[in-house]
């Protein structure tokens, strides 16, 4: 079996694609970038192929490596059956902390897969944390959905249900079917559990809108979820589950993709709404190649009206009506304040500047390449530069104006990093 591997991965190395890979090392316990981690990646089929050594800046971030991939019509086309991505083995390890490794972390042609890695402190030399990515859902066999209602009742005595739409901090994953009780909760941030199921569902290759749809549909479905207490009315403890068969495909560590990951930056509040229905719709989606879903979107389907050309609220009516629309949930928890409704740029004044600010010179503390700025309401030279830089580090446009997306993912890592600080 090695050598049969070792062929397979030879022959990819020659067909020329490649796909990019960049590792993002944090702590655990207070969010802090680590910096100097050790990181060695290898093909997952032969553990002692190391292919990159790497080390982290002061920012937890390694330079950006490419990847030896499979040719990007494998995952443009629902008739190939070869495997779309490669495979590769993460191993990091960093002073203090208990190292973890990574199998399986997935590489696309023409995209730049993100590896975001939490590292729990440790006095001494832990036993290595192993993580195992499982196969894409498009590419492996997974149960299909069981089909429900897309609307909710809502009028049975003692549910709970919340008054409005809010877009949670966290939600609370279940890693198998509802009923496993052996299963393991995870409580994964709102955003990043979005980023996980899209990459795990879809192709990150796939046209920009084709994704949106999807995005969309995925945090439509999630949101009702949230908003009804599906599962905390049946008595169970967490939020949604892993299972495919009652919700989306999550999986632990696994990395996400940049073209998915700022498109959910940029639609992250967003959910799909019918006239007359305060609450999310449950949008339920197949593969539309093994598993056929009449009145649900396929997602092979989304990708072909995407690529002629059709825009996301197009494709979501293609399949689910008319009369779907997108909405916008007026609140998100765990943020200082909501987002002013302007981009702030230079020649920009007040008291939202100056949040700003402050809250990029709190992250500056942890991220040092981020310099400090003069919190004084005013948005000239320096703080559009701080904000230049920021988005550097997360992956943002390096426009140095905050944006929609730039003014809630400061916030992000502002709360992230300034809340064990106010606790100790």
């Amino acid at each position: 079996m090695t050598l049969i591997k070792m062929m397979q991965n030879e022959e990819l190395a020659s067909l020329g694609d490649k796909g990019k890979l960049k590792i993002s090392v944090t702590s655990e316990v207070t969010s802090y970038p680590v910096a100097d981690a050790q990181i060695s990646i290898s093909y997952t089929a032969i553990p002692d192929s190391k292919l990159e050594q790497l080390s982290t800046n002061s920012s937890g971030q390694t330079e950006v490596v490419e990847l030896a991939a499979p040719p990007l019509e494998y995952s443009l086309n629902p008739s190939i059956e070869e495997q779309p991505y490669s495979e590769y083995t993460i191993d990091i390890s960093a002073p203090g902390f208990e190292p973890v490794s990574i199998s399986g972390a997935e590489i696309l042609p023409d995209v730049t897969a993100l590896q975001n890695v939490s590292l729990r402190p440790s006095d001494r030399a832990g036993a290595e944390e192993v993580f195992v990515i499982l196969a894409h859902t498009l590419y492996g066999y997974y149960p299909p959905k069981i089909a429900e209602d897309e609307i909710k009742p809502l009028n049975e005595t003692g549910e709970i249900v919340l008054s409005r739409v809010v877009v949670p901090e966290y939600i609370v994953v279940h890693d198998g079917s509802p009923r496993d009780s052996t299963a393991q909760n995870y409580y994964v941030k709102y955003k990043d559990y979005i980023k996980n199921v899209a990459s795990s569902e879809i192709y990150a290759t796939w046209p920009a809108d084709t994704i949106r749809a999807n995005v969309l549909a995925i945090m439509s479905f999630t949101l009702n979820r949230v908003y009804t207490e599906w599962y905390r009315n049946q008595g169970y403890d967490f939020t949604i589950t892993s299972s495919t068969a009652f919700d989306h495909k999550w999986i632990p560590e696994r990395n996400v993709f940049d073209t998915i990951s700022v498109i959910v930056d940029e639609l992250f509040a967003d959910y799909l709404s019918r006239p007359n229905v305060r609450q999310p719709i449950l949008t339920q989606y197949c593969d539309g190649r093994r598993v056929t879903c009449p009145n649900w979107m396929t997602q092979w389907g989304s990708m072909a009206l995407g690529e002629q050309g059709y825009t996301p609220i197009e494709i979501l009516r293609y399949y689910y009506g008319d009369d779907m629309y997108i909405n916008t949930a007026q609140e998100v928890s765990g943020i200082p304040s909501s987002w002013p409704g302007y981009t702030l740029e230079i020649g920009s004044s007040g008291e939202k500047v100056r949040q700003i600010q402050e809250q990029l010179n709190v992250i500056a503390g942890a991220y040092p390449l981020i310099p400090k700025i003069q919190e004084d309401g005013i948005y000239g030279p320096a703080t559009a530069e701080a904000v230049r830089v920021f988005q550097s580090v997360f992956g943002l446009p390096q426009t140095g104006e905050v944006d929609y997306r730039t003014w809630y993912k400061i916030s992000e890592i502002y709360v992230a990093v300034s809340r064990i600080a106010e606790l100790t």
